[in-house]
């Protein structure tokens, strides 16, 4: 996000929830950290925030991730939820588009949970750095946060 404290880079919570450890993930692409390291948070509310100012670079055709590549070169994945790629769309509003600068805080997505884990999908969501080569010093907070307003990782570059 660019904001230096005590020499840290911050990530931002993207959804207001549970952050918990990445290993915690139901799914081993992330929970082995194959394409990044990072958290995930656990939702209680449908609204989907960027963790970080950058630009837009990716959204899913099927809307259930976005990439961001952050103003000071981090690259972020948010992942709404497990296998929701499945639902092709559904439960997903987007709100931005590919090339779009963003803020830290700014709503990227919606995403309809109550519907998402009626249709037996869970609702976990990473947000991971997928250059970690380039990231040093990743510090990770877990517990109750706030999307768009708790720091849930810090970094050096």
């Amino acid at each position: 996000m660019g904001l230096f404290s005590k020499g840290n880079l911050k990530v931002m919570a993207q959804q207001t929830g549970e952050a918990v450890a990445i290993t915690d993930v139901p799914d081993p692409v992330f929970a082995e950290k194959v394409l990044g390291d990072g958290i995930a948070i656990i939702p209680s509310n449908n609204e989907v925030l960027s963790p970080i100012s950058g630009t837009i670079v990716q959204i899913a055709h099927t809307l259930h991730a976005i990439g961001i590549e952050g103003d000071e070169g981090v690259e972020i994945l948010v992942h709404l939820g497990i296998d929701t790629v499945r639902l092709n769309g559904d439960g997903f509003t987007c709100h931005v588009e590919v090339g779009q600068h963003v803020a830290a805080g700014d709503k990227l997505m919606d995403m309809d949970i109550a519907a998402i884990e009626a249709k037996g999908y869970k609702t976990i969501s990473p947000c991971i750095i997928t250059n970690m080569d380039d990231i040093r010093n990743l510090g990770l907070e877990i517990g109750n946060v706030t999307g768009g307003q708790t720091t849930v990782m810090t970094y050096k570059k």
